[in-house]
């Protein structure tokens, strides 16, 4: 999907009845209200590309969504909506200029976050409270230290921290 008028043109002629997976890239400067038509089916959301900073409270219409990226917007912060959403397992905002992680933004059964090319300086000390992470892309940031809670990640595979500003590996990776 490239243009907000094709998906209009797609949802009216309902040629996206039933659609899992959208990508729009259109120069967004905010969440296009036509794709809560798909709020009942859609799984993979890609919002990557745009000029979006925040994210609708309501994204949680979207029960089915497992997948979001929304890399290369100007989002400061990690949207807190993601944390209350239940199927959401893969995030990912790499290049967006966020700053902060607050910790109710991290959804419960997250497996991947990508968070690679951003401005952060910490994570939330409650990060290693997903028991499900698997891949964590950290790299290209302001990091100093890790939080102690990855150590309880035993199914983490593949941990990105390169390009941070670590004196020394964190003790964390080692556990």
């Amino acid at each position: 999907m490239q243009s907000l008028q094709e998906l209009d043109a797609q949802l009216h002629s309902g040629a996206l009845r039933g659609a899992q997976r959208i990508q729009l890239r259109a120069h967004l400067r905010s969440f296009p209200e036509q794709l809560y038509q798909l709020a009942d089916t859609l799984e993979v959301l890609d919002l990557s590309g745009n000029q979006l900073s925040e994210l609708p409270d309501d994204l949680t219409r979207f029960g089915k969504l497992r997948i979001l990226f929304a890399s290369n917007n100007p989002f400061s912060e990690l949207p807190r909506v993601l944390g209350r959403m239940p199927q959401l397992e893969m995030v990912g905002f790499k290049a967006c200029q966020i700053r902060s992680v607050p910790a109710d933004s991290l959804p419960p059964l997250l497996r991947w976050l990508i968070l690679t090319d951003n401005q952060l300086s910490e994570l939330p000390p409650t990060l290693g409270e997903r028991p499900r992470l698997q891949k964590l892309m950290l790299a290209c940031n302001q990091l100093q230290a890790l939080p102690a809670s990855l150590a309880q990640c035993n199914r983490l595979e593949l941990l990105r921290i390169s390009s941070n500003r670590f004196t020394a590996l964190p003790d964390v990776v080692l556990q």
